[in-house]
């Protein structure tokens, strides 16, 4: 399992690749309690194949009964769920309201290319935006920053300027019970997921699924280039102060936005001290480090201590995104 977006665009690549068609679909807006955030991706090259995920599948049903019609080959066009007045008087169940962009894209060379300049986006490389234009049906990439909106379109047939970047990245510094419950935890909150492991006895005794193992020690994973970007939370959750001190002072120094490692008050004061006296940290700098880590949940087993690192790591990306 990978994030759900990068799983979009990788299979938008492939049909186009192989002669095929494809819708492609963009989240623009939401009202009330819709399922997925503007910037959601929905993609089909029939009414039996397709990936991602609009609604959580009331709206993919009614979109999917419509491909073929005349109105689906539109090069692009507007679509609206949920308000019951268009699209065969959809309701979403949770109430909400939802607008959509959706492009018939034809199997082009020119498509190929603007869709692994997406794919290289999402995988990290770079912050670009998509701008459609609703009336002629261009669509182009130009450098982003990340103060934009995910995305930004003033109705009508006003452009779309749509902000596309790495997915939500989780590099775990070692494999642990608490570890094996993040991967899970984390995997189903579409974050893509790296586990370090340098220890051949502990890569021998888990098999973990849906995630990538890398069989080195974190802090040199760390330091490669493209592995950390803005999107990306570190953990380290060994209990081998060799590893997640060294996984901290490196750690910290990246433009992670979550960065936390686990252990008690005082095991944590004293690592405190440790990376103050042998990496020179300032009071600043060290307060960027999550230690103890994770929400105060009461949290005695792996499971629960797993719930409340990635419960810590939504509500951070939360308030900085």
């Amino acid at each position: 399992m990978q994030p759900l977006d990068v799983k979009v665009v990788e299979q938008v690549l492939a049909w186009l690749n192989n002669s095929q068609p494809v819708w492609f679909c963009t989240v623009l807006s939401t009202w009330g309690s819709s399922p997925r955030e503007p910037g959601s991706l929905f993609a089909a090259c029939s009414a039996s194949e397709w990936v991602g995920s609009l609604s959580g599948g009331c709206v993919e049903d009614e979109f999917l009964a419509q491909l073929g019609s005349p109105e689906s080959l539109q090069p692009v066009a507007i679509q609206r769920y949920g308000d019951g007045q268009s699209n065969g008087e959809i309701k979403l169940p949770c109430g909400g309201i939802l607008t959509v962009c959706v492009e018939y894209i034809q199997p082009t060379k020119t498509w190929v290319n603007h869709f692994e300049d997406y794919l290289d986006a999402i995988r990290g490389r770079r912050l670009l935006t998509r701008t459609i234009d609703l009336k002629s049906a261009d669509v182009s990439l130009s450098p982003a920053s990340v103060s934009q909106s995910p995305v930004d379109w003033q109705g009508g047939e006003s452009p779309v300027f749509v902000r596309i970047g790495p997915a939500k990245r989780l590099i775990i510094a070692g494999i642990s019970p608490v570890a094996e419950y993040c991967v899970q935890f984390a995997l189903a909150l579409g974050f893509e997921v790296i586990v370090c492991e340098h220890r051949q006895e502990e890569l021998a005794r888990v098999t973990l699924s849906g995630c990538q193992i890398v069989p080195v020690f974190p802090a040199d994973y760390i330091l490669q280039p493209d592995a950390v970007h803005g999107q990306t939370a570190i953990v380290s959750l060994t209990h081998d102060a060799r590893v997640d001190d060294t996984t901290m002072l490196d750690a910290v120094n990246t433009n992670a936005f979550y960065v936390g490692v686990m252990g008690s008050k005082r095991t944590s004061r004293n690592r405190a001290e440790r990376l103050q006296r042998i990496g020179q940290l300032d009071d600043q700098t060290l307060a960027k480090i999550h230690m103890p880590i994770g929400l105060d949940i009461g949290s005695k087993t792996p499971a629960e201590i797993a719930l409340a690192v990635m419960a810590d790591i939504v509500a951070k990306y939360r308030a900085v995104h």
